[in-house]
Order: structure tokens, then sequence, then C-alpha cells
């Protein structure tokens, strides 16, 4: 009879202990988020992205996974900022310099204004775009911002002076085509892709770009030498959908806004080694070549280009930008940063 008394109780106990008990912690769902990009994945812009994408995720524990899509496999490059204000895209990197006349403030640091290092145009663009909080980018959150190493002529025959360009045919994309024809060169636009088909059959005799391509691209191979000008740079922007970042906890929020200038400055620091070693590459496999204007040459350079920054300074004056102003601090910045390596 005893036996039959306890039992029941025991069991009304423990029924009471597990209704009690801390129901067992279950594992968030991790964040996730898509970012497009548009060069092909072994191009330090997508080198940047995987290389950002990671450390998010190790410096979150693993709470944010971020899905990369390198070579436009999500958005074109052109419809990159448009795809991530709409929300095709949580994240994406774009050429700023790729959309004349959409990004004025930014346009500044496209001039060919001596940059000769991605470190220092990439920290002087952060800096710049941090000053100025240009209305452009109203509709989403900037994660970084970066530069391309200085362009450079690359060439099927030696370039040793500013008389050897004088009706040479180069392949040219964004303000490399004002460049070209002020120094004497004719510009020729067309697609990276088609070039090397374009030098061999003596379309165009070279191109102007960043150096990294000479082993990206394999452009050692068709171009044999290289002319040192540091002549602008290209600009681009990584950007996040604004309801998504709304979206974010308060700690994801800080790891990212963290990041923001320590990218700029790791992506300049990786493409500016990228190519030291393309033109140590490039002068194993193909007997590659550089050669540096002379200083007259670079002064003549710098004479014949100083009416795009003139024009540059008209032009967003016009349309209502401190033009001096804005040119000024590049330059300011330019040195500041020069001076902290």
């Amino acid at each position: 009879m005893r036996v039959k008394t306890i039992l029941p109780i025991a069991m009304m106990l423990l029924f009471g202990a597990l209704i009690l008990a801390p129901a067992p912690a279950i594992p968030a769902e991790a964040i996730k988020l898509t970012y497009a990009n548009f060069p092909p994945a072994t191009t330090f812009p997508c080198v940047q992205m995987e290389h950002w994408a990671k450390e998010v995720e190790k410096r979150t524990g693993g709470k944010v996974k971020v899905q990369t899509f390198p070579g436009g496999t999500l958005l074109p490059a052109k419809n990159i900022l448009d795809g991530v204000i709409s929300g095709l895209a949580d994240i994406g990197n774009f050429a700023m310099s790729y959309q004349p006349g959409r990004f004025p403030v930014s346009e500044a640091v496209d001039l060919p204004l001596g940059f000769t290092s991605a470190r220092v145009a990439s920290l002087t663009l952060y800096d710049l775009i941090e000053k100025y909080k240009p209305k452009e980018f109203e509709k989403v959150k900037i994660l970084t911002l970066f530069t391309c190493p200085p362009t450079n002529f690359m060439t099927k025959t030696p370039v040793k002076s500013l008389a050897d360009l004088k009706g040479m045919e180069l392949r040219v994309a964004g303000t490399s085509s004002e460049i070209v024809k002020r120094l004497g060169g004719i510009p020729v636009a067309m697609p990276q892709s088609e070039t090397p088909e374009a030098i061999q059959k003596g379309v165009v005799k070279g191109m102007v770009s960043s150096m990294e391509i000479l082993q990206d691209f394999k452009f050692a191979a068709y171009t044999p030498y290289a002319t040192v000008a540091n002549l602008s740079v290209v600009t681009f922007a990584v950007v996040m959908n604004r309801e998504k970042w709304n979206s974010l906890p308060a700690d994801v929020k800080k790891v990212l806004d963290d990041m923001r200038r320590e990218q700029a400055l790791w992506t300049g620091n990786y493409v500016d080694g990228h190519v030291t070693e393309a033109l140590a590459w490039s002068k194993k496999n193909h007997d590659h070549k550089v050669f540096f204007l002379s200083s007259a040459d670079s002064a003549a350079v710098k004479s014949l280009l100083q009416p795009m920054v003139d024009d540059y300074v008209k032009r967003v004056s016009e349309q209502g930008f401190p033009g001096s102003q804005i040119v000024a601090d590049v330059m300011a910045m330019k040195k500041k940063n020069e001076q902290n390596k």
C-alpha cells in the first residue's frame, strides 16, 4: 500500500522537474549574406572579398556566413550598386570609375594626381568619402573603399620617352582615354578580354592598366615592355543594402564597422605586393622589361594632364560641390598617407 502511494508522488515530482527545467539552448541560425563582385575570382578585388568574408566569419565566431559571387555570376559590373539597393544582393563591390558623373566626390581620386601605390590611394579614397559622406551613398552602407594600383603603359615596343607615345594606339578604359589623348597617343576602347588578340593583330600596340594583370591575365606574353608613369587609379566601393544593415545585431555591426578602414589598408598592401610579384614573374617567364620616364618627361606629363584636374574642379563646382577644396583635400590626405607608412 505504501509503495502504491509513493510511486504517484515520485512521478509527479519528476514531471514537475521536467516542466521547470530550462529548455536546451537552440543554436541561433547563422546570418547569411550574399556578396556580388564582377572581376574574375583570381583578381585582387575578389581576393580582398574572400579575405573579408573569412575575417567576418572568424570575428563573429561563425555568426555571419558570407556567400561570394565573383565574375559577375550574381550581378553584372554596372548593375551592382543598383542591385544592392534593390536587395538582389546583400553586398556588392563595384568600380565607381565605370559610371562617370554618378560619383562626383570620389572622381577626384580617379584624376591623374601622381599616386604611386594602391595603399596610399585606397586610404586617401576612404578618408575623402568619410569626410564628405556623399549623398550618392545614402541608400547603402559603405563597408570599405579601395583602388587599383596606379596605371602605367604596357606595350609591344619600348616606350622610353614621352615622344615614343606619339600616335601609338593603346587600349584604354575610364579616365585613361583622356590621359592617352592628352599625352599624344590614340585611345582605343575595347573589352580587356579582346586586347591580346588586338595586340597580336596590330590593332593596338599596348594598353594602359595597373601592372598586376601582367601575371593575372598573362599580358606579359603580349606586352613585353612596361613604362612607369603613375597615371591614375580606379576607385572601388563595397556597399551593403541599407535594410540588411539595419537588421544586423549591434555586435555584428561593430565587427563590420571596425573592419572598414582596415580592409582598405589590407587591400592596398596586398595588391601593391602583388604588382611586385607580377613584375618578377613577368621578367622570369617573358624577359619583361620596365622603363621609367625621365624627370623632364614626368614633369611634362603632369603639365599636360593638369587641365583634367582643372576641368573636374569647374564641372563639379557648377554642380554645387567645392571642387577646389575636394582636390586640395585629396592632395593633403595623399601626403599624410604617404608619410604614415
